[in-house]
């Protein structure tokens, strides 16, 4: 498994983008897609909807378990993507790439998101 270098990293596993023009992209890591087991549904925030860093913001429905989607940034959701919630299993075969999961205006960013690096020791243990 390797976690794109370019990524910041929630240590609740989800992952975001550099800001352009001021938008970032979220997702989930590889690691919690392989966790989660297949997605078979998907409730993400919509658009224009506030969120808050580390706060629920949705929810991954899989074959094994229920669990929430916490946002890694504060800031106002500016896209969803519509790809997975019509096709969810998208989380699981492209978690980097077509399972992106939504678009947010970033207005703060906390200080402890982890690099690729730091990711890597916080998910080994």
């Amino acid at each position: 498994m390797s976690n794109p270098q370019q990524l910041r990293y929630s240590k609740e596993h989800e992952w975001l983008t550099a800001a352009e023009d001021g938008v970032s992209t979220v997702g989930i890591t590889e690691h919690a897609a392989n966790a989660l087991g297949d997605v078979v549904f998907v409730q993400l925030p919509e658009v224009g909807d506030g969120v808050t860093a580390g706060e629920t913001c949705g929810e991954l429905e899989s074959t094994k378990s229920v669990s929430d989607l916490y946002s890694p940034v504060t800031g106002e959701i500016t896209e969803i993507n519509e790809d997975v919630v019509n096709d969810p299993s998208l989380v699981n075969s492209a978690p980097f790439e077509g399972g992106w999961l939504f678009k947010v205006r970033v207005a703060d960013e906390p200080a402890d998101l982890l690099t690729a690096a730091e990711y890597d020791a916080h998910i080994a243990g």
